[in-house]
């Protein structure tokens, strides 16, 4: 058997679940979950969910990670227009996020930036033009 190519959930251990919760709510987002032992939000692509990282990582039989630092990995938004990258930064600054990169054209045609929930998950906003391959894929891959 193979393993089906496919993300339908995206899962962040959370220290503090309630203030994440929170955050994203304040970005408006859908709660389609609610709760403070684990919730989820309702995305265009994959469904977010938060779970506390202790209970997160006892479910996965491992140990919980020590608090994030730095880059591992970045979860990609991906908008219409070039503008919405700037107006996604501005909402998550108001938010409270922390941006890491401002808005700037990219080497790949593009636009982007880079910011940081309150426990520190990185997420990128990007724009692409509609004839750019890797947005191609993203399009065809997320049923866009």
């Amino acid at each position: 058997m193979t393993v089906p190519a496919r993300i339908t959930v995206i899962t962040l251990g959370a220290h503090d679940l309630p203030a994440l919760r929170d955050f994203y709510a304040s970005l408006g987002w859908e709660l389609a979950v609610p709760g403070d032992e684990f919730c989820g939000f309702a995305t265009r692509g994959a469904m977010l969910t938060i779970f506390p990282r202790a209970e997160l990582a006892k479910d996965g039989h491992t140990t919980e990670a020590p608090r994030n630092e730095g880059i591992a990995m970045s979860i990609a938004i991906n908008v219409d227009e070039r503008e919405q990258v700037d107006e996604a930064i501005e909402g998550i600054r108001a938010a409270g996020g922390t941006v890491l990169k401002e808005p700037e054209d990219a080497f790949w045609g593009g636009r982007s930036a880079y910011w940081a929930d309150p426990e520190n998950n990185v997420w990128e906003v990007a724009w692409a033009p509609p004839d750019n391959a890797v947005m191609q894929m993203v399009r065809a891959a997320s049923g866009l």
